[in-house]
């Protein structure tokens, strides 16, 4: 379905087949799963990464400061990305019924482009509880709905950004979290220093009294997401593959185990482009599974320059 996918978006998304036919990439010569170019992520701030022509029914958004480019990506239908982060969810931790989500986040009115808080949002709704909601800047509201939630016959699921879990794990209140799956989305947002994950999840950990950190490994460039249960070792829908590449020449896929840039499949952006070239660095294993070890930043990939100049 991958390599029906490619021929599809090489014919039919101009950014895309602009950017293989710098390359000079014959279409019609990959064969193999490894041969796939991706396009990278940053063409996503320049230029409408689509496939088709069509008028979108919602614009997601990167996170940034207002001195910098956010990415957009535009999305056809909300149905395939819901399918989508729904189906994952399940196939990580079950129903969304089963649980009572907490979110230390901003609410969706106060993002409405945000990937990330449409998601949340409508697992909030599917969880069906009243307890589940948005508790950031709520610490009282928060700790009530905690010590009933644990009291509850659902599992407890606490989602937030970085920094206001760092800040919430500070407090010497907290009910018994032992119970609790808590879950970081990264961002300290220049709110806290930057801390190494491994560093973050130390103090989650000896701060909520938990044995493992959970971690959603997302972005507004993606419909689809992995999730790690701890030890920092990210899992992936069927419908989603990572694979890694040389940062020296990003063109060419390195063995497992093997530290490189990471490159996604994602069959839900069915709509924009399905093959990414992200700008995190990590390993990826035998078992699909993959591990962050980091970013980098101003990359410079084969024909990503002049097509930039050219937007």
């Amino acid at each position: 379905m991958a390599l029906e996918l490619f021929c599809h978006q090489a014919e039919h998304n101009k950014v895309y087949a602009t950017y293989l036919d710098m390359l000079k990439i014959q279409v019609e010569g990959i064969h193999e799963f490894d041969d796939i170019p991706f396009l990278p992520i940053e063409f996503f701030k320049s230029h409408q990464v689509v496939t088709g022509s069509w008028k979108p029914e919602a614009v997601f958004h990167s996170s940034g400061t207002s001195s910098n480019v956010v990415s957009k990506h535009q999305v056809k239908e909300l149905s395939v990305y819901r399918n989508s982060f729904i189906s994952g969810f399940r196939v990580a931790y079950g129903a969304p019924e089963g649980y009572i989500i907490l979110c230390l986040l901003p609410n969706y009115a106060d993002n409405p482009n945000s990937s990330l808080i449409y998601m949340t949002d409508e697992l909030i709704k599917l969880s069906g509880q009243e307890l589940s909601g948005y508790y950031l800047n709520q610490d009282d509201d928060l700790h009530k709905a905690l010590k009933a939630g644990l009291k509850s016959d659902k599992k407890v699921l606490l989602l937030g950004v970085s920094y206001a879990l760092l800040d919430l794990a500070e407090r010497r209140d907290l009910p018994d979290m032992e119970k609790v799956i808590v879950m970081e989305t990264g961002g300290m947002k220049g709110n806290r220093k930057e801390m190494v994950k491994e560093e973050l999840h130390g103090a989650l950990k000896s701060g909520f009294g938990v044995g493992e950190i959970h971690s959603e490994y997302g972005m507004s460039e993606l419909l689809s997401q992995a999730y790690s249960k701890g030890d920092g070792i990210f899992t992936c829908p069927p419908w989603m593959r990572v694979a890694a590449r040389d940062v020296n020449d990003p063109l060419k896929q390195i063995g497992l185990g093997r530290s490189g840039g990471l490159n996604i499949i994602d069959l839900a952006n069915v709509h924009s482009c399905a093959f990414i070239a992200t700008q995190d660095l990590g390993k990826v294993y035998a078992d699909g599974s993959f591990e962050l070890l980091g970013r980098y930043d101003h990359s410079d990939i084969r024909g990503c320059n002049l097509l930039l100049a050219e937007g």
